[in-house]
């Protein structure tokens, strides 16, 4: 239960992805008290998921302390629990740790995998969009790749060799370009039972084009990289079922394989008690000009699961840290504007471009009027990743190791620390209850 008798408005923040920390940190040292509420104490640098979960990196180096990070703001307090429940008529939240009162409530909740009401591929498909999911996919990875060093023949080594990426989004991309150079570099120094073609790497999307949300160049780009890197790319094929076996496809097409990884799109992660009417596609809640929640004065959302619809955006907003960054900037300014009863402006979103790695001196860049591909838009990449980094330590950990990787093609921690077991084998075999899913 809260216990807080401060005289300054509360303003509670429930999420600490991007949108959340914009959000405290254009507050500090304003006449309010934030209260931040996660479920992790830890901040995810997601765009470099794809790298824990082939091993490049730690999970540690992206995750960064909410609580160290906010060690200095005396107006900032933090609670490690899960919101269940928002009452807006009581203006306050249930969590796990009690019901907490809220003046102002920013919703920053961010977004999960979207299986589109595929129960089969939900069961047996890997998401990517947390710390511990990218682990899972790590030693996921590793363990087939250790099963299939036990196979005597080519058809029986095939299912854990055959890796499936579907979605072909920044996420889709890089890990796709992340697992050829791990099959061209590293496979046979660490398995040199196998060999290299045994490997393949799909990357699957409905749409005709991979990278649909950036230009043409970028698209065609990435693509040529991929494939020369040996990555086939199955654009306009729609996925039918994945039963956990074999991954069948629209067309009548049919892969086998133990390993799909699901990146074909998210959903909002949404908290009850807001009104079915305010939640639009994507699982996003509708918000007015300036990132409130339609129909309330002190309720805002922003980021991922937001959907601020106009004329400009008719679909809302792209999933993009900068959105989350910039509402999150703009949701401070408003509550402190509000408070002291000054008019309040419009959010817009300013593009400062797209940005996607495909591996060794391979990337894309669509930075406005400003398109460019290869070895330049690697090293832009890899500087924008390393400075918006949270901690020191991070930055130089990852330098450290993104330098180490270069030169010596076969940097990393391929470790299985916990082994993974899906959500159907693990029901099968009586380690998992009927209706919980495993981590």
């Amino acid at each position: 239960m809260n216990t807080d008798k401060s005289k300054f408005p509360k303003v509670v923040i429930v999420g600490g992805g991007f949108g959340g920390l914009q959000v405290a940190k254009k507050l500090e040292d304003k006449p309010v008290d934030v209260l931040m509420i996660d479920k992790f104490n830890y901040h995810t640098f997601q765009p470099l998921l794809y790298q824990v979960a082939t091993g490049s990196l730690d999970g540690e180096s992206i995750a960064f302390s909410l609580r160290k990070n906010f060690a200095g703001q005396k107006n900032l307090r933090f609670r490690n629990a899960e919101v269940t429940r928002i009452n807006p008529e009581k203006n306050t939240i249930e969590t796990n740790v009690g019901e907490i009162p809220f003046d102002y409530l920013v919703i920053a909740t961010g977004s999960t995998t979207n299986f589109f009401g595929n129960k089969d591929i939900e069961q047996n498909a890997l998401p990517m969009k947390s710390i511990p999911e990218a682990l899972n996919l790590r030693s996921l990875i590793l363990q087939n790749i250790e099963e299939a060093v036990l196979r005597t023949t080519r058809e029986e080594r095939e299912p854990y060799l055959n890796f499936v990426l579907v979605g072909a989004g920044p996420t889709g991309v890089e890990l796709a370009g992340a697992l050829a150079e791990l099959r061209n570099h590293i496979l046979t120094r660490d398995y040199p039972e196998l060999e290299k073609d045994h490997m393949k790497v799909y990357l699957v999307d409905f749409m005709p084009k991979i990278l649909g949300s950036m230009s043409d160049d970028a698209s065609k780009s990435a693509t040529r990289f991929l494939k020369s890197m040996g990555v086939e790319v199955l654009t306009g094929v729609k996925v039918e079922s994945y039963d956990g076996q074999e991954i069948k496809f629209e067309d009548g097409k049919s892969i086998r394989t133990r390993n799909v990884i699901w990146s074909a799109g998210v959903m909002g992660v949404i908290p009850d008690g807001i009104n079915r009417e305010l939640i639009v596609r994507g699982n996003r809640i509708k918000v007015d000009s300036i990132c409130r929640v339609e129909g309330f004065v002190n309720i805002f959302a922003i980021g991922d699961v937001a959907a601020m619809i106009n004329d400009e955006n008719p679909k809302g907003h792209p999933g993009v840290a900068q959105v989350a960054i910039q509402m999150g900037n703009h949701t401070a300014k408003t509550i402190l504007q509000l408070m002291n009863n000054e008019p309040t402006v419009p959010f817009k979103y300013n593009d400062k471009g797209s940005l996607a790695t495909i591996g060794r001196n391979k990337a894309v860049a669509d930075l406005g009027k400003i398109k460019f591909q290869g070895f330049f838009a690697w090293v832009v990449w890899m500087f924008v990743h390393i400075i918006t980094l949270l901690g020191f330590r991070n930055k130089l950990v990852v330098f450290i190791n993104w330098v180490g990787s270069y030169i010596t093609y076969n940097g990393g921690n391929r470790l299985i620390i916990n082994r993974y077991m899906s959500k159907t084998l693990a029901r099968k075999v009586g380690h998992l209850p009927k209706d919980e899913l495993v981590r």
